[in-house]
């Protein structure tokens, strides 16, 4: 590149480029380079105590049984504060219209309290506490600011809020705020005033102090501290704050909380802060991929509004399978992980008729620039709270669809501490430090195609840190200790086992696995299951005694989808009600033999099983079976057999 292109395009934002076909798309720069050695992999994780959950060598989902208690800390259900909220409303939203939270405020008249325990849990396990991402396979996805504005309707401008950012210009003496009643129902009560009389300055901020903490930031303590009247007097002022990197500074801080809490002996306790913000997001990039189903709501010019709509209600243990599953399949980036982009959005018209990062509106730059720019972000009210983060849009180029450059950071590491500005307080000087005149970032519009493609030189930096941290549902299952999806891995010891045992395992096996919604996928599972199984080490394995017998009434009781695993798929000669006889034409003969309360493993594989053992399909009667139920049992029992059997001869 010329030496002159090359220093625009090291202050550029959009980067355009088009392809063979004629096709115009933007990296998401500015530009540096991508074998700057410099650098470096600063970007990743060098500590192995900050990288995800997920990698650990053992997971105890015991730990996260009673998980209700660990989200007490959500917003309390609307019922409870709607009231003053309309008559808040009424007298001040166009105050809140002008400083841009009236949209957000919406929110809290729906059901921001709903969550869903086992979503939460299962995606903190992917959080990285380095980068401040979820660690996908497809790469880095994590909240940005559009996903900030498309949830709440919060512009990525405004004034930077931190302890010293603001003065007192409202005396707390001059307020009559009753501060002995903390708790939200106490407080409500305690300042919400009556019918028809105006809404004084000390009822707006005692409002303002509540929502922010019971309704935006979650207080753990469930109450509503005094540290937040200073943000609370500042909006009551009309003061311009930006919002939207606090509230995304916030949720790097309780994400960060919760996956180091993940690690403790006792598990995770309390988990506080903005989570809410969490579902939704999760709510909208699994939307498609588990079929979320929603619910109509009132008219609210709002996605926010349209996502609490589709958090599940169900809480069973078994829903981890189900979301570990998800994000795993997340082998490469698609539409799922950028849902703000299209076209049909629900919001703020600022942002709904200009969500396209390829046609820019001249009136929209600043916003955007607010978006795809490089900052430093504050979180905490008090100054012992006080956490500083990078916000890094580069490493996320992809959800505003842009293609994907190795991301390097516009500072070192070394120069943004988190803890930096704890003990000193120095605010000002801090950021003037890290934001020392070097480059200026510039946003030139220009007209393109959205995409999700990634640079060569990505793709090995990607390549170079994911490769030794490749994990599928499987390996996560070899994790799981003390849980009910550990017992999916079939028995572990060798020798002679209770039916007793091998039915828990069979019916865990199920709950887990079974998928009546899908009985081809569910043979394929387990075919591949086989196959694996057949090429490591098939050859040392044992297979149940084929002589031995069990009660099929009891392997396959009325609540037990009647499906076998792997390790049942070569079992012969069991015991069977009446109408079953046509299966095996010796079953008369062979009635006498005594039922063994024990099931034992043979001294035959896979290659010399006898053959004369296994169930033709031909055989099965399918009009005497209750439908659905015995009949394919049996016809899985086949597709399991000949399936080993096709495998033994492969190999």
């Amino acid at each position: 590149m010329e030496e002159a292109s090359l220093k625009i395009y090291q202050s550029q934002v959009l980067l355009p480029f088009s392809l063979e076909n004629g096709s115009i798309h933007a990296f998401l720069g500015p530009f540096a380079g991508q074998n700057n050695k410099r650098f470096g992999n600063t970007l990743l994780p060098e500590d192995a105590t900050t990288i995800p959950f997920i990698y650990s060598p053992k997971i105890d989902l015991n730990l996260f049984a009673d998980t209700t208690i660990f989200f007490r800390a959500f917003p309390p259900v609307k019922e409870r504060h709607l009231s003053w909220l309309t008559r808040i409303e009424a007298s001040m939203s166009s105050e809140w219209k002008e400083i841009g939270i009236f949209e957000f405020i919406q929110l809290a008249k729906f059901d921001l309290h709903l969550f869903d325990p086992q979503m939460l849990l299962s995606a903190i396990f992917f959080w990285n506490r380095e980068t401040r991402a979820f660690e996908f396979p497809c790469g880095f996805v994590c909240p940005t600011l559009l996903d900030i504005a498309a949830i709440t309707g919060l512009l990525p401008l405004g004034e930077r809020f931190h302890p010293n950012a603001f003065e007192e210009e409202v005396s707390i003496k001059d307020i009559s705020i009753t501060w002995d009643k903390k708790t939200y129902l106490a407080l409500i009560t305690a300042h919400m005033g009556q019918p028809g009389t105006p809404v004084s300055s000390s009822e707006h901020i005692a409002f303002l102090m509540y929502w922010l903490s019971a309704c935006v930031f979650c207080t753990p303590s469930l109450q509503v501290p005094k540290y937040y009247y200073v943000l609370a007097q500042a909006l009551h002022l009309k003061k311009k704050i930006c919002l939207s990197k606090f509230l995304l500074a916030s949720l790097y801080t309780c994400l960060d909380e919760a996956s180091e809490s993940l690690s403790r002996e006792s598990g995770p306790q309390n988990l506080s802060g903005p989570l809410w913000l969490l579902q939704l997001w999760l709510n909208a990039i699994l939307e498609k991929r588990l079929y979320l189903p929603s619910t109509p709501i009132p008219l609210c010019e709002l996605e926010g509004a349209r996502l609490t709509t589709l958090t599940p209600r169900k809480r069973p243990v078994d829903n981890f399978e189900k979301y570990v599953r998800a994000f795993l399949s997340f082998t490469e980036f698609t539409e799922d992980l950028a849902p703000f982009l299209r076209q049909n959005l629900i919001g703020p018209v600022w942002l709904r008729q200009n969500n396209q990062v390829g046609s820019i509106n001249p009136s929209s730059t600043d916003i955007w620039f607010g978006f795809l720019s490089w900052d430093v972000i504050f979180s905490g009210m008090r100054q012992r709270d006080v956490r500083l983060y990078p916000y890094q849009p580069q490493l996320f180029a992809r959800q505003f669809g842009l293609c994907q450059m190795k991301p390097l950071p516009l500072r070192r590491k070394e120069s943004i501490d988190a803890d930096i500005c704890v003990e000193e307080g120095n605010y000002e000087e801090v950021l003037d430090f890290i934001l020392r005149p070097g480059k200026e970032l510039k946003l030139t519009p220009s007209n393109f195609s959205p995409s999700f493609f990634v640079s060569k030189c990505y793709l090995r930096w990607w390549c170079y840190y994911v490769v030794d941290k490749l994990i599928d549902f499987d390996g996560f299952l070899k994790k799981l200790i003390n849980s009910p999806l550990s017992c999916s891995q079939g028995p572990k010891q060798s020798g002679t086992f209770k039916n007793q045992l091998i039915i828990y395992q069979f019916e865990q096996f199920f709950k887990v696995c079974y998928r009546p919604d899908n009985v081809h996928r569910t043979i394929f599972d387990a075919s591949v299951s086989l196959s694996k199984m057949v090429q490591r080490n098939i050859r040392s394995k044992k297979v149940i005694n084929p002589q031995g017998k069990t009660d099929f009434e009891i392997f396959c009781p009325k609540h037990v989808p009647p499906l076998p695993n792997a390790l049942f798929g070569l079992v012969s000669l069991l015991s069977r009600p009446p109408w079953l006889t046509t299966l095996d034409p010796f079953y008369l003969e062979r009635k006498e033999i005594r039922v063994k309360n024990r099931v034992t493993y043979a001294r035959c594989s896979v290659y010399d099983f006898p053959r004369s053992k296994w169930w033709p399909l031909c055989w099965v009667n399918n009009v005497n079976p209750a439908p659905g139920k015995y009949y394919f049992a049996y016809f899985f029992f086949e597709c399991i057999l000949n399936l080993s059997h096709l495998f033994s001869r492969i190999l």
